[in-house]
């Protein structure tokens, strides 16, 4: 006899209390594995496939593609047992994350479908309407080759089947040009359909106009996009830092000529290439050795400045899911090499959504180059409960006075928004002098280490 278990949302960590969900990778009637990804949910700090903890068929979701549900709801009821028999074992794992203690690679699982004895799915809930598949044509098992979020929402938005589109990525991923084309070959079809039945005026169209997308509401007003996801953490928390934080900025252009020229040579000499960003990074590092004020909270409770030990360096990410702040951790014992390849992989999981929440928090000192967007200086709010973020912006050639004369040389503006509360202007400008030092002069920072 075949028992049905409920397996709820879990709590993904980290003080989340709700997640979205993205896509099912499984259908009402599908046969999973113990601890098979099941569903990927977006949280308000990264995307996460959901392992369920029991092997058995799946009898009910709960939630479409798109909502939002709490932790601790009902996600889907799994039939155990001896309908499930040969599938699997029967007791949960107990596992919830994907990369968090479970015991297989998800990539190598398959969804299996069961043709007989499918238990019948409560009236409460039914699976989600898919497109008819194309005749002959087997459709993909198992998870959707898709990292982007943007593309799975813009096939959502115009009735494409994921599994049914060629991926021309890696490996068979599904990139945004594949559903752009998929999306262009299905206007034809409505153009020839439409042009067929021009004869027929009052006939009814073939297929009714996409709907809108369900994160937004139109208005009169306007268009009403609700705060939620990252966009939703991201208010709540600059919105808590401008509350809570007294902060304060000065800035320093500085010239970074020989700076410039100091990562050449380093690259010229072989190894791994080491970044821009790095660079700073290994720079920040020194100063806040130098000022570890600036590297700091402050405890409200007790009314204290907790001055912190090591150094967990943010950085300003943008993504296509929008700005996320990865956290280098250890920072200040790591060398240029190793922060050049530690940005790296961070900037490539945060670009593929595949950031862990641990990889997101954490973080004592935020280092922003807002330089890549172009621009020169900024005024940026302190990433609570830090103290500080230094801010950097584009190096570009500008005039300037050097060795007593007029002279054509590569210049940065850094900025440095600090806590108030944790030290005062003599501090944070001994800090940003340093800094700029460091950049306009890279032996500076030898002597000092």
């Amino acid at each position: 006899m075949a028992q049905v278990l409920e397996f709820k949302l879990p709590d993904l960590g980290e003080g989340l209390t709700e997640a979205s969900i993205v896509t099912w990778l499984v259908q009402v009637g599908d046969v999973v594995a113990v601890d098979q990804p099941v569903v990927e949910v977006e949280t308000a700090k990264a995307m996460v496939e959901v392992p369920c903890p029991y092997g058995g068929v799946v009898t009910a979701r709960f939630g479409e593609e798109g909502s939002e549900l709490p932790v601790g709801s009902p996600l889907l009821t799994v039939a155990v047992g001896t309908a499930a028999e040969g599938e699997g074992d029967d007791e949960g794992s107990g596992n919830v994350l994907v990369g968090y203690g479970t015991t297989a690679a998800p990539a190598r699982r398959r969804r299996v479908r069961r043709q007989d004895d499918v238990p019948a799915a409560p009236t409460r809930t039914a699976p989600a309407a898919s497109p008819a598949p194309v005749p002959d044509a087997t459709p993909r098992s198992g998870p959707v080759p898709v990292i982007s979020p943007l593309v799975r929402k813009l096939a959502r938005e115009h009735g494409l089947d994921l599994r049914e589109l060629p991926g021309s990525g890696p490996d068979g991923l599904i990139l945004r040009a594949d559903v752009e084309s998929a999306m262009r070959e299905t206007v034809q079809v409505r153009a020839h359909v439409t042009e067929a039945e021009a004869v027929a005026p009052a006939a009814a169209p073939t297929q009714a106009p996409a709907q809108a997308p369900a994160s937004s509401d139109t208005s009169a007003d306007g268009i009403r996009v609700p705060l939620r996801g990252i966009r939703g953490a991201v208010a709540d928390k600059l919105s808590r830092s401008r509350r809570e934080i007294p902060d304060a900025t000065c800035w320093v252009d500085a010239d970074a000529t020989e700076f410039m020229h100091a990562r050449v040579a380093m690259n010229a000499a072989g190894g791994e290439k080491i970044s821009v960003l790095a660079l700073l990074a290994r720079i920040c590092t020194a100063a806040l050795a130098r000022y570890p004020e600036l590297n700091s909270r402050v405890d409200l409770a007790a009314r204290e400045v907790v001055q912190l030990d090591g150094v967990h360096l943010g950085f300003a990410a943008q993504t296509e899911r929008g700005l996320v702040v990865p956290v280098v951790k250890d920072a200040h014992v790591r060398d240029a090499e190793s922060l050049s390849a530690e940005f790296a992989r961070l900037t490539e999981a945060a670009r593929a959504g595949r950031l862990t929440p641990g990889e997101l928090t954490g973080g004592t000192f935020t280092l922003n180059n807002y330089g890549v967007f172009g621009v020169d200086g900024s005024t940026p709010i302190i990433n609570h409960p830090e103290a500080a973020m230094l801010g950097v912006g584009r190096i570009i050639p500008k005039p300037w006075v050097h060795q007593g004369e007029l002279a054509v040389r590569q210049v940065v503006q850094l900025s440095l928004t600090f806590d108030h509360r944790v030290c005062d202007g003599g501090t944070a400008g001994g800090f940003l002098r340093y800094v700029a030092d460091c950049v306009e002069q890279p032996a500076v920072l030898l002597r000092t280490l």
